[in-house]
């Protein structure tokens, strides 16, 4: 009988956090280009790795096998926009029978959803997320950089929901000024729907977006404003480490959710990794660099988790609540290169 290969132990990060979730970026071009995360005049419209570069869906089934080994339950799909890597549903039918994980979503802008939906569901896609940053045509054009028509995120939405899709979380990242007037028209539109609107606070992710903080709309106030029209009550935490809070409807209309890692950091329940379409593993989502993954991945998925182990038992990020002092780093990777 044949050794069997001893699984590593499951990795703590120096702030006692397990590693639960994967967001991995399986392409960094996007069909958008949103101001506070892509800005045209700072991302050309040719913006992209050669495809060389990209890990391909061999080295990403490795690469998800090795984290599932040290811990990863959960995976999320990222971009740049991933339903522009050609052949996805492919790559999801191999990640949906990887022994180990519990759950597979995706998070997408929307515009090629309708064309994908049923795909991607059959292919075994068990939640999708899209960011939606307003209902208004024009200002929705505007937040996509000129790229976006709100119609095709809308039917998108719909096809998913007829796919087999039935609770669709719709993101919005509000900026002061620029679309918090979109907040109540979004909430009316998908209340009832069993969608579950998530209103984000605009983050300084990144080095190009031009964030300032008093552009941010802090979640409580949001909150108060849809309360006022909308009564609400407090939900509790569905998991350790979930990022929005949430909030149901007092006329039992659904729930909506707030992400307000400005306002109220979340950091230390924080057990999320990201890895680009490269390759490179960033233990936070402000982190200034990342961790070449290809050398270990080459060598296997055993070496790969190994490698992984090794990165997060020496993870100490804490950005949100380090945000505004002295010691806090002021170079993050781009948002567009490791999802949101």
């Amino acid at each position: 009988m044949s050794a069997v290969t001893p699984l590593p132990a499951l990795p703590l990060d120096l702030r006692e956090r397990p590693l639960r979730d994967l967001r991995l970026s399986v392409i960094e071009a996007c069909n958008f280009r949103c101001p506070y995360c892509m800005p045209a005049d700072r991302v050309p419209d040719d913006y992209g790795f050669d495809a060389a570069s990209r890990l391909s869906f061999d080295e990403i089934e490795t690469l998800v096998r090795g984290f599932v080994r040290v811990g990863v339950r959960k995976l999320r799909l990222t971009g740049g926009e991933p339903l522009l890597r050609k052949h996805l549903p492919d790559l999801v039918r191999r990640l949906a029978a990887i022994d180990g994980l519990d759950d597979i979503a995706l998070t997408t802008n929307g515009s090629l959803l309708a064309a994908q939906a049923r795909a991607l569901r059959e292919a075994g896609l068990g939640r999708i997320t899209v960011s939606l940053d307003a209902l208004d045509p024009q200002r929705f054009r505007e937040m996509s950089g000129g790229r976006g028509e709100v119609a095709d995120v809308l039917a998108g939405i719909e096809a998913a929901q007829a796919a087999g899709f039935e609770s669709i979380k719709l993101n919005c990242v509000v900026e002061r000024g620029i679309n918090e007037d979109q907040v109540l028209p979004l909430v009316e539109r998908f209340r009832g729907t069993g969608h579950i609107v998530r209103f984000i606070e605009y983050m300084d992710v990144g080095t190009c977006n031009g964030w300032v903080r008093e552009r941010v709309v802090p979640s409580r106030e949001l909150r108060d404003r849809i309360a006022a029209r909308w009564p609400l009550r407090p939900l509790e935490a569905q998991y350790r480490g979930e990022v929005a809070s949430r909030y149901a409807f007092a006329d039992g209309r659904g729930e909506i959710g707030f992400v307000s890692s400005v306002s109220e950091p979340f950091c230390g329940d924080c057990h999320r990794a990201r890895v680009s379409a490269d390759g490179r593993l960033y233990t936070c989502l402000f982190a200034a660099a990342g961790h070449d993954l290809r050398p270990a991945l080459a060598q296997g998925e055993a070496a790969l988790g190994e490698r992984v182990s090794e990165v997060w038992s020496r993870r100490g990020d804490r950005y949100s609540e380090l945000r505004g002092r002295a010691s806090a780093p002021r170079k993050h990777v781009e948002m567009y290169l490791i999802g949101g």
